[in-house]
């Protein structure tokens, strides 16, 4: 899918669901105003914050849309998540108000009205929620828009909120009892909740997120699938630009033998089969050299595995070489976030590897579990 045509399906699903939610907004302020219900009141005021959601939605869409320039090099695809953070700030606007709003109605009550007319309009509308969750929800999935699929989940919220009030109406009817004010703080907590979910969600990925396991075996896979002479694919990092712009990078193992031709020729064909199969850039392909000149190389790489894999905070050796001529040994290993203290655990690693082989340079790297 290309990004002109992302953009305009995720713009045309904001419009719709702009569309929907001033509707909805109208016709429940128009019942919650007659029939003198905060419950519903609250309820449109929901249904017009998501609806400034969709606009605040397609303007994001439309900066991160803009081509690259010397300023932005990278382009503008965070954009969208700047949007999602004034999203859930909102979100988090309405929700303190509505729940300001329903504790001054505790404190003075008022008796509502309510009609068959009014719940019907109500009931009306949860359907048409629950359908617009769906529509919206699975467009967003279809063009990898956290925003949309955000949207989607807060209309079935809405729903539920909108439910809970018919409910309330129902009670009030039949044992006049007037759970109206309290409802309205429930569903300002809903609110509240659902603005600091997406906060943290967002922040989390502005922080910059492991890369989905899925994702980078199937990376990992096209790298080593390349040239039959690829060991394997190592340390592959994608910076995130927004949800459809990654530059990645990686190191390979190959054999000791390749020439700068050779290594340039499999670097661009890695290049290219990356970004046409996965849509991301990589920007640069390291090389680990394997040995396959000295036949003891084999045993030695083993005897260093067994050590360094005896540490069960080792995740993974890779990239080793060594010269037996002028006593050198190089890898990387991979430590666990879950070790308490990597930096100690690392040179503990090397400091057994070096009382096995006194009379090697060991010179080793350490990785940290980036991707799987």
């Amino acid at each position: 899918m290309t990004e002109i045509s992302r953009e305009k399906i995720i713009i045309r699903t904001s419009l719709i669901g702009v569309g929907a939610n001033i509707f909805l907004a109208g016709f429940k302020a128009f019942v919650g105003l007659l029939s003198n219900s905060i419950a519903i009141v609250l309820d449109a005021v929901n249904n017009l914050s998501d609806a400034l959601s969709s606009i605040v939605t397609i303007v994001g869409t439309k900066i991160a849309g803009k081509p690259a320039d010397k300023k932005h090099p990278f382009g503008h695809g965070r954009a969208e998540y700047l949007t999602a953070l004034v999203i859930a700030s909102l979100i988090l606007y309405a929700g303190f108000t509505a729940c300001i709003e329903s504790v001054k109605k505790i404190i003075n009550p008022a008796v509502p009205e309510y009609k068959t007319t009014s719940l019907l309009i109500i009931a009306v509308a949860v359907l048409v929620k629950i359908l617009l969750g769906i529509f919206v929800k699975k467009t967003g999935q279809k063009v990898n828009s956290d925003s949309l699929v955000a949207s989607g989940q807060d209309a079935f919220m809405d729903a539920v909120i909108s439910a809970s009030t018919i409910i309330a109406a129902v009670v009030f009817l039949i044992w006049h009892i007037s759970l109206e004010a309290w409802l309205g703080v429930v569903i300002s907590f809903a609110i509240i909740k659902a603005g600091v979910d997406t906060l943290r969600e967002t922040i989390s990925k502005i922080l910059g997120e492991r890369i989905d396991s899925r994702i980078s075996k199937q990376i990992k896979k096209t790298i080593s699938s390349v040239d039959s002479e690829i060991y394997g694919a190592y340390d592959l990092v994608l910076n995130n630009y927004g949800p459809e712009h990654h530059l990645g990078s990686a190191h390979i193992e190959v054999p000791d033998t390749w020439t700068a031709e050779k290594i340039d020729t499999v670097s661009r064909k890695i290049a290219n089969e990356v970004y046409c199969r996965h849509n991301v850039v990589m920007t640069a392909i390291g090389i680990y050299s394997v040995n396959t000149k000295q036949n003891s190389a084999a045993s030695i790489r083993d005897r260093v595995s067994k050590i360094v894999m005896e540490h069960r905070e080792i995740l993974q050796m890779h990239g080793f070489y060594v010269d037996e001529v002028s006593k050198i040994m190089r890898f990387d290993i991979i430590v666990s976030f879950e070790t308490l203290s990597m930096q100690d655990l690392f040179k503990h690693v090397v400091e057994d590897v070096r009382d096995a082989f006194p009379d090697y340079d060991v010179q080793v790297q350490m990785d940290i579990d980036i991707s799987d």
